[in-house]
């Protein structure tokens, strides 16, 4: 990078970063708003519960909750401009889907019901989900075949690594589901063994929607913000 573009990025990226610190101090200004106007002072929320509408309530809980969002958002954002990281937004995703793999995958079923029935609801659905997305997607655990070796699993407590260190799922198939070889899957040689993690087929759909979905948003706030500026403009030439 030469010293003009690397000035022209830094000044950028201070630049988004004081429009990071504006949300910030926006967010907290409206959390502090929607504090003040739930807190009631004036003792004037009877009167309203009373009416049998009081959607003005749930209104300011809605707008304590994005002001904590924006404020959040804005200090993520600045400690990834910071570092310089495009990925650090979703750093943290990877862990969470393993963590939650090696607590419910093949998890034993409790036997106290009806209490349960989520529970029991959770690792069914858990087990199934991951058992079609390594078959479809050739793929093994999230960042690969170790994840199933290195850390501490009920599939683990459940398998010894001389009976099957990880899920037949990780094995590579044939046209009718068989494994096509289930020892050489077992000592990890490839190709019988899928060795790529299932992390990016996960995250694919998820940043490609959770994109779309973020500037639809967006495109929606920007529409909104020029008609209100149309019906304020509107009420500015009316004759009260």
């Amino acid at each position: 990078m030469t010293p003009d573009l690397d000035t022209k990025d830094r000044c950028f990226r201070a630049l988004i970063i004081w429009g990071n610190l504006v949300i910030a101090c926006c967010g907290i200004a409206l959390m502090a708003m929607c504090i003040f106007f739930i807190s009631d002072r004036g003792g004037l929320y009877v009167l309203v519960y009373a009416t049998g509408n009081d959607s003005i309530w749930r209104g300011a809980w809605i707008g304590l909750f994005t002001g904590f969002a924006l404020f959040c958002t804005s200090i993520l954002g600045m400690h990834a401009i910071v570092v310089s990281k495009r990925n650090i937004l979703l750093a943290f995703v990877p862990d969470l889907f393993l963590k939650q793999m090696l607590q419910n995958y093949n998890k034993p079923l409790p036997d106290n019901l009806p209490s349960t029935q989520d529970q029991i609801y959770v690792i069914n659905r858990v087990t199934e989900t991951w058992n079609r997305f390594m078959t479809e997607s050739k793929c093994c655990g999230v960042y690969g075949p170790e994840d199933w070796v290195k850390y501490e699993s009920h599939f683990r407590q459940q398998n010894t690594d001389a009976d099957y260190p990880w899920p037949r799922q990780c094995c590579q198939q044939d046209a009718m589901g068989a494994i096509s070889h289930l020892d050489a899957c077992k000592i990890g040689v490839s190709p019988f063994l899928h060795a790529q993690g299932c992390y990016d087929y996960i995250a694919g759909p998820l940043i490609r929607h959770g994109f779309g979905v973020s500037w639809f948003g967006f495109a929606i706030l920007c529409w909104t913000f020029f008609v209100i500026l149309g019906v304020i403009f509107h009420y500015t030439q009316l004759d009260f």
